[in-house]
């Protein structure tokens, strides 16, 4: 409807489990302020031209990927670039959905004040153990996903964002002062924020540009999509490098949530739990945070249960768009089938 719904709906593609989940991983493995470093390098050239690029061809064509590809030319290299566009989306939502079901599974349990139960070892590997638990909550998180895309653009996915993303931004400041403010924390907040050179190596650079697409929904068709609902009005470049900030902007508050805490209680080996530091290793913290605990995990799942939402949404619209495009059927149809399909 505008440009703070654009911004918020398009913030909410990038602010996702890539940013929450992955981004403070990945940062702990290679390098600390290093890698954030040339992330941000990254995001703000090669990253910056790509969301430009994807978003023009978007509000230029009025299409989703494969129309727009489409819309220069029949022959096979733009029908093979839209159908890529398209593919790619469909092969994330079964995943995405994966993660947000076992992020609502914590968050329950975190609600139900579970917190030692959690922070057990082996916990977690029992759990995805269990494939009629984690296809229960895999189903709960698709149900929820479904909802809002079947509201339609306006009232499903631009309110959701509205709703969504600043709450999501509250809460992430809320669990980032407390992590700073825990004793010792300081040493965790310079690892992350304060470039050594000595700890970059061409992994650092494979590894935040990975996560610069991963991060920012390039080359998903999603912001192709996006781009299609746009207000021709609408300043796209400020649009974009406020999408870029929000999006940085919260991937180092999930670094300042996660690093300085796992440096606090877990030490230096603490980061290399690689894609398990968020359901193995922050639940033995937030146990260990005795009182606060249950109430700092319980806003930290949330907050990762909103931020795997609003992701999953945009990956979700995109296969929509194109089957409405492609196939001519009503949004309620498309929503059904893709959500089947998921």
């Amino acid at each position: 409807s505008g440009k703070i719904g654009y911004v918020l709906a398009v913030a909410g593609s990038a602010v996702g489990l890539g940013n929450i989940w992955r981004f403070p991983y990945l940062a702990a493995k290679y390098g600390g302020g290093m890698f954030l470093l040339v992330y941000i390098l990254l995001t703000v050239s090669f990253g910056y031209v790509l969301i430009m690029s994807e978003t023009a061809l978007g509000r230029m064509t009025r299409k989703s990927p494969v129309g727009a590809f489409e819309h220069f030319g029949k022959s096979a290299p733009f029908k093979i670039g839209g159908w890529l566009n398209a593919v790619i989306p469909m092969l994330i939502v079964p995943y995405y959905s994966t993660i947000g079901g076992w992020v609502i599974k914590y968050l329950v349990e975190y609600l139900k004040g579970n917190v030692q139960k959690v922070s057990e070892d082996g916990y977690f590997g029992s759990f995805i153990a269990d494939s009629w638990q984690v296809e229960a909550w895999f189903l709960v998180f698709a149900v929820l996903v479904f909802a809002i895309i079947l509201g339609g653009v306006k009232n499903g996915v631009e309110l959701m964002s509205k709703i969504m993303m600043p709450v999501l931004v509250v809460l992430a400041v809320i669990v980032a002062i407390y992590s700073m403010t825990r004793p010792d924390a300081m040493a965790g907040v310079k690892y992350f924020l304060i470039p050594n050179f000595k700890n970059f190596s061409w992994m650092t650079v494979v590894a935040a540009m990975g996560q610069m697409f991963y991060s920012l929904s390039i080359a998903m068709g999603i912001l192709y999509t996006y781009g299609s609902y746009m207000h021709k009005k609408l300043d796209m470049e400020q649009s974009t490098t406020q999408v870029e900030i929000f999006d940085t902007g919260i991937a180092i508050l999930a670094g300042l949530m996660i690093i300085p805490a796992v440096y606090t209680f877990m030490g230096t080996e603490g980061m290399s739990a690689g894609p398990g530091l968020m359901f193995v290793s922050l639940p033995k913290i937030f146990e260990a945070m005795g009182a606060a605990g249950p109430v700092i995990g319980t806003i930290f799942f949330l907050m990762v249960s909103f931020a795997a939402v609003t992701s999953s949404v945009s990956v979700m619209e995109s296969i929509v768009s194109n089957i409405i495009d492609r196939f001519h059927v009503s949004r309620k149809k498309g929503t059904v089938l893709v959500t089947i399909y998921a």
